[in-house]
C-alpha cells in the first residue's frame, strides 16, 4: 500500500514538473520577446505567416521618400511666400516669380494674395517730398494716363482691375512699364475719385523740356505766372484756362501749392500735358524762363478805378499795401507756406505797417483789362487770394514796364478769385494778341510766338 501511494505521488509530481516547464518556457518566451523589442526598438516583429511586413529602419521605401519630397515642397512654398510678402512690405521688388498672362502680345502679372505694391505705390506717390525726391507721380483714370502716354510721360507701373479697363489704353507705350492685375476692392480702396475708374498708373516726373506737347502749334506769346497760389482747385482751374487760351508756358513759384497733387491733376483735366509748367521757381529763374522782350503785367484787385480816373487808367498807387491782392511783405522768400489759408487779421495788420515800409510803385501804370496791353511777348502774374501778389512780382512789372491790370465788378461785391480773374485775362489777352496779328497783316502761323521774338 505505502509503495502504491509512493507511485502515485512520484506520477503527480512529473506532471507537476512537466507542467511548471511549459508554462516557465511560456514566460521565458515572452519575456525574451520583450527584451527583444527594447532592444531593437526601431524594428518590429509580426507574426511568421505576414513576414513581408517586416520594415528595416535603414531603408525607406518608395511610398514614404514621396511623401517627404512632398512635405518638403510644400515647406518651401510657404517660404517663398512668405519671403515674397515681408521683401513687398520692405518696399523692394519681390524675386518670386508670379503668374503672368498676356493681351495682345503685352504680359501683365496677376497680384499675389498679400501683395501690398498698389498700397505702398499709391500711399508714397501722395507724398509731395517723395515725388520730389524720388521722382514720381500718380496718375488715375483712362484720360489722364492717355493724355501722359500721348505726351510721351514715362510709365512704370499699371495697375488694373480688368483686362479690359487695360485694352482701353495704348498697350504699345505699356511695353517698358509692370502692368499688374489686381482686384477692383483694392482699386476702391486706394482711388481718390468717387467714381474709379478702375486704372491707377505711376510715372517718371515729366520733365517739360522732353514733352511732346500737341498744342504748342497754336499757342500765342503769352506765359502765366502764378504768385503763391495755394489752393489745388484755383491752380488746376488755372491751369486748364492756360491751356484754353493758348498760353505758352506755366511758371509756378515757391509756395505755390504741387502742381502734381492728385486734386490740382483732377482740376486741370490734362492740363499737365498741353503746356510746359514749371514749378518750384526762384524769382531769378522765373526771369530765365521768359523771353528777353517780355512785358510783365499784374493782376490786381481793388475798387473800381473808372470812377477815380474817369476811365483814363491814369491812377497810381502808393504802395503795395493799397490793394488786396499785393502782399508788402519784404521777406516773401522766408515766409512758411501753408495750404488752404484763409483771411485772416494777420494780413490787415501787415498792411497797416505797410504804411512806413515798402517800395513805392508809383511807375506802375495800372489799366482796365479790356484796355490794350498786349503788343509784344507778355507775361501775367496772377497772385493768391490771401496774401496777395509779391513785392518782386510788382518790380519785375516795373522793369518791364508792364501795368496793373484790373477787373471792374459792381460795388459791395468781393473781387474775384483767382482763378476766374485768370481766366478773364488770359482770353483778353490772347484776343488783343491775334487782334494785333490781324492788323498787322500777318498770317497766324503754326508758331505764331516766333512773330514777337
Amino acid at each position: 500500500m505505502a509503495a502504491f501511494v509512493r507511485s502515485v505521488l512520484c506520477q503527480l509530481s512529473t506532471e507537476r514538473n512537466a507542467f511548471l516547464t511549459k508554462t516557465n518556457t511560456i514566460i521565458v518566451e515572452s519575456k525574451r520577446l520583450v527584451r527583444g523589442l527594447r532592444r531593437k526598438p526601431v524594428r518590429v516583429l509580426f507574426p511568421e505567416n505576414d513576414s513581408s511586413r517586416v520594415v528595416n529602419s535603414h531603408q525607406q521605401p518608395e511610398e514614404k521618400a514621396t511623401r517627404i519630397t512632398s512635405k518638403t515642397q510644400n515647406i518651401e512654398r510657404k517660404d517663398a511666400v512668405k519671403m515674397k510678402i515681408t521683401e513687398q512690405s520692405s518696399g523692394k521688388r519681390p524675386q518670386v516669380a508670379v503668374t503672368r498672362d498676356q493681351v495682345d502680345g503685352v504680359r501683365f502679372e496677376r497680384a499675389f494674395p498679400g501683395d501690398k505694391r498698389l498700397s505702398k505705390l499709391v500711399s508714397v506717390a501722395r507724398s509731395r517730398t517723395f515725388r520730389e525726391h524720388q521722382g514720381k507721380i500718380l496718375l488715375e483714370g483712362r484720360r489722364l494716363i492717355c493724355d501722359a502716354l500721348e505726351a510721351n510721360a514715362s510709365p512704370q507701373m499699371v495697375f488694373f482691375s480688368t483686362v479690359e479697363r487695360l485694352q482701353e489704353l495704348p498697350l504699345d507705350k505699356l511695353r517698358r512699364a509692370t502692368l499688374v492685375k489686381v482686384k477692383s476692392e483694392d482699386i476702391k480702396i486706394w482711388s481718390d475719385l468717387v467714381a474709379p475708374q478702375g486704372v491707377i498708373a505711376i510715372f517718371s516726373r515729366p520733365n517739360p523740356e522732353r514733352l511732346n506737347f500737341s498744342q504748342r502749334g497754336q499757342s500765342v506769346p503769352l506765359s502765366l505766372i502764378c504768385d503763391n497760389i495755394r489752393d489745388p482747385g484755383n491752380l488746376g482751374t488755372m491751369l486748364r484756362c492756360a491751356a484754353a487760351a493758348g498760353c505758352h508756358r506755366v511758371l509756378l513759384t515757391k509756395g505755390c501749392v504741387d502742381a502734381w497733387e492728385p486734386k490740382v491733376l483732377r482740376a486741370a483735366m490734362g492740363a499737365h500735358f498741353r503746356l510746359p509748367i514749371y514749378p518750384n521757381l526762384d524769382w531769378d529763374d522765373v526771369k530765365n524762363h521768359l523771353p528777353k522782350s517780355v512785358t510783365v503785367h499784374v493782376a490786381d484787385s481793388g475798387p473800381d478805378i473808372s470812377a477815380e480816373t474817369g476811365g483814363n487808367g491814369s491812377h497810381k498807387p502808393s504802395k503795395p499795401g493799397d490793394f488786396g491782392w499785393v502782399s508788402s511783405r519784404p521777406d516773401g522768400k522766408n515766409m512758411l507756406y501753408q495750404e488752404y489759408d484763409s483771411d485772416s487779421e494777420s494780413d490787415s495788420e501787415s498792411d497797416s505797417d505797410s504804411e512806413d515800409e515798402g517800395p513805392q510803385l508809383s511807375r506802375v501804370e495800372t489799366k482796365l483789362y479790356h484796355e490794350t496791353w498786349t503788343r509784344s511777348p507778355s507775361a501775367l502774374v496772377i497772385g493768391g487770394e490771401t496774401h496777395g501778389l509779391s513785392v518782386e512780382a510788382v518790380q519785375l512789372a516795373e522793369e518791364t514796364s508792364g501795368h496793373r491790370l484790373f477787373i471792374p465788378v459792381v460795388p459791395d461785391v468781393d473781387s474775384l478769385n483767382s482763378a476766374m480773374a485768370a481766366s478773364i485775362l488770359l482770353f483778353e489777352g490772347r484776343r488783343q494778341l491775334l487782334t494785333l496779328l490781324q492788323t498787322s497783316g500777318k498770317k497766324r502761323q503754326s508758331k505764331p510766338e516766333r512773330n514777337f521774338s
